[in-house]
């Protein structure tokens, strides 16, 4: 086995969130090495399919990047712009608009973009090389081992990692155990998604199946059990259409209904039930117009870092819990990351304690409302179509629906609860259920809004974290149907 050398920061993985720790990691002057296990011409594939992705990301996220990186995005990186994101109703007569400005990205040109940065900032970059292990002494990660694209072994030493490798990580798995950051992930937490890229031509018009402006996701809980469908419009006739279902919703609904479904065969039947969309064609630029991943939908790790180990991205399982949208936060977990593993560097203190104003930064900059939203997204999924399409019609405001989708909390109007009140016993235990989660979920943004200054406070604050997030569960079970 060789030795790579030494380096204050190596970053595993060239995603997004990857390339971005790179960049601001060596913009501070430190020595950086950034591994990934694609040919660079591939750089960010996620998948043996491509980049498989829904590909959309909220204006603010790029923002943020531009002003921090002091960099511009434009296309072709920026495919196409849309106005915000409609959530649909299984029933298409009610929708709710939440989000805002965005974009449906190119994501290899964005990949690649990101990559450029990393480079022209200092980075040390080494493509086709297998990250297989942390290296782990008294307790704590000192560096990687793996192999290069001649399956040599190696092995490269740091200060920090950071951890870019995505949900199945090989590295916060082979953590030593430990109470800050998880190494395993509850498979109910976890998705299984898929899409098409598709170039079409239109029979007609209808904005509850395809909008050009905007983005459409449609709740229905046949058609994609404890998930959703997306139709997300792209430049030049273009669309990524696809889906995400819950394994457990999944099997409860196919034993329902008597069928024996799987993620393919209901993305091809959501393809199949959409009437606007004629003479498809799969667009197979980069090979990347079909494929399948998984993503989490969880709050993000309640710690983010370790002795000499910091996460990012996909890693942290940071995908917003109730839209699974990832590109957002591992933009601004990969910058945070990055920044701030600099500063315990220069500090000489890259132990928990050291790198702990990480968590801080990105519970302050995104995490804090995400496990609010947790709780949100465990209801969700505990409710049959009939249960939805009242609900999204009389139980909220499109204000209030959309300050849920941001993590805020509203407080339900006195006009909604007497309308429920008239309406029956069922409606009103269905209300009353979404009065009781959106009132855990301001208890845990007001756990959050305390987070802790230092670990010497975290066990306790995460022990109170996991159990409102399994009484949620325990209350509201799977049921699709």
């Amino acid at each position: 086995m060789k030795s790579g050398g030494e380096y204050d920061i190596i970053v595993a993985g060239a995603g997004l969130a990857g390339t971005l720790a790179a960049a601001a990691a060596a913009r501070k002057g430190k020595n950086v090495l950034l591994l990934d296990r694609n040919p660079e011409a591939e750089v960010g594939k996620k998948t043996v399919w491509g980049w498989t992705c829904g590909d959309a990301v909220a204006g603010s996220h790029i923002d943020f990047v531009q002003k921090k990186m002091g960099v511009q995005f434009g296309q072709p990186e920026l495919d196409r712009r849309v106005d915000g994101v409609y959530a649909l109703s299984p029933d298409l007569k009610t929708k709710f608009m939440f989000e805002g400005v965005g974009y449906t990205l190119d994501r290899p040109e964005f990949e690649a973009k990101l990559l450029e940065i990393a480079k022209k900032s200092g980075a040390n970059y080494m493509s086709e090389f297998e990250v297989q292990s942390p290296i782990i002494e008294n307790k704590k990660v000192v560096g990687i081992h793996g192999r290069d694209k001649n399956k040599e072994e190696f092995t490269f030493r740091s200060k920090v990692v950071v951890d870019a490798l995505g949900i199945s990580t090989v590295i916060r798995r082979n953590l030593p155990e430990n109470p800050y950051v998880d190494r395993v992930i509850d498979t109910d937490d976890i998705e299984s998604t898929g899409r098409y890229i598709y170039e079409f031509e239109l029979k007609g018009e209808d904005l509850a199946y395809f909008d050009p402006d905007n983005a459409l996701i449609h709740l229905n809980n046949v058609m994609a059990p404890g998930g959703y469908g997306w139709v997300f419009p792209k430049s030049g006739n273009r669309v990524n259409i696809g889906l995400g279902v819950q394994k457990k919703s999944l099997d409860i609904r196919n034993a329902k209904l008597g069928k024996k479904d799987n993620l393919q065969t209901l993305i091809d039947e959501y393809v199949k039930w959409n009437p606007l969309f004629k003479n498809l064609k799969l667009w197979n630029k980069n090979n990347n117009g079909k494929g399948s991943w998984s993503v989490a939908v969880r709050r993000n790790m309640e710690s983010l870092v370790y002795d000499g180990y910091m996460g990012a991205g996909d890693s942290m399982v940071m995908p917003n819990p109730i839209s699974a949208g990832g590109i957002g936060p591992a933009l601004i977990s990969g910058i945070l990351a990055g920044e701030n593993a600099s500063r315990a560097i220069e500090a000489n203190d890259t132990s928990v304690k050291g790198l702990w104003q990480y968590n801080i930064d990105y519970n302050q900059a995104y995490g804090k409302k995400m496990a609010g939203m947790e709780i949100f997204r465990i209801y969700l999924q505990s409710l049959n179509n009939d249960i939805l399409n009242y609900g999204m019609k009389s139980f909220l405001t499109t204000k209030e629906a959309s300050d849920i989708t941001l993590g805020l909390i509203p407080e339900l109007s006195v006009a909604s609860k007497f309308k429920m009140v008239l309406k029956g016993a069922r409606n009103l235990s269905a209300f009353s259920n979404l009065v009781y989660v959106v009132g855990r979920m301001k208890a845990m943004n007001e756990i959050y809004e305390h987070y802790p200054e230092s670990p010497d406070t975290f066990v306790p604050f995460k022990q109170k974290v996991v159990h409102m997030v399994e009484e949620a569960k325990e209350r509201f079970p799977s049921s699709p149907i």
